[in-house]
């Protein structure tokens, strides 16, 4: 089964489990520290393990598939992620990072329809490219205000003191290298779509001599 498609059911599986999470799990919502973890956890080690095994499959590959930020995205997440499993903690801010992977699906797509042979200015491919610039964008930048004012207002309560420096490393430092990475792959995500955007209007407008008669 290609890497991709395993991706998309992992994002797929993840992110909807996250949402119910998001939505019914009250003692998460209410305790985002300390509230009982148990789906979280679940949620989590999903993902851990998706990727722990993507990480082995980047490094057996490497000269095909090797992407330093990729390894280091999945460091970031597995650090932050070892405290969540292992001792219960942040299960609201873990479970919220989550919601990052409904942009992985439109991602993929872009890669399976340059398998099949589809022209980035086809119809398909421009509606799979805005759409991933949008869903990209909401689910990695658009809600960053979201989590660092929960995380604003949990700091320096005695829930977050409760909280081991490792673990308050691996939830801050984390984040922060994550939404760096995110930042800067919605830019080129942008931009790409611009260009083909761009591209594909002009192409359609066609020259003056095509638009006009010709004797």
């Amino acid at each position: 089964m290609n890497r991709k498609t395993v991706s998309t059911f992992h994002a797929l599986l993840v992110g909807i489990f996250c949402l119910y999470i998001l939505f019914f799990d009250d003692a998460v919502n209410e305790d985002p520290v300390w509230g009982d973890p148990t789906l979280v956890k679940t949620n989590v080690a999903i993902t851990t393990g998706y990727l722990i095994s993507d990480l082995l499959l980047i490094f057996y590959y490497w000269k095909a598939i090797g992407d330093k930020f990729f390894v280091v995205h999945h460091l970031a997440a597995l650090y932050a992620y070892y405290y969540v499993l292992g001792q219960g903690m942040l299960p609201y801010f873990a479970n919220f990072r989550l919601l990052a992977e409904f942009s992985t699906p439109c991602v993929n797509q872009r890669w399976f329809f340059e398998v099949l042979g589809y022209p980035k200015s086809s119809r398909p491919n421009m509606a799979n490219g805005v759409a991933m610039a949008v869903v990209f964008f909401l689910v990695r930048i658009g809600v960053m205000p979201v989590y660092y004012s929960r995380m604003y207002a949990v700091y320096g309560t005695e829930a977050f003191y409760l909280v081991p420096w490792g673990g308050r490393v691996a939830w801050i430092c984390s984040s922060i290298c994550l939404d760096i990475m995110n930042i800067m792959w919605m830019h080129k995500i942008a931009r790409g779509c611009y260009k083909v955007l761009r591209s594909a209007h002009r192409s359609k407008a066609g020259t003056p001599q095509e638009n006009g008669k010709t004797d």
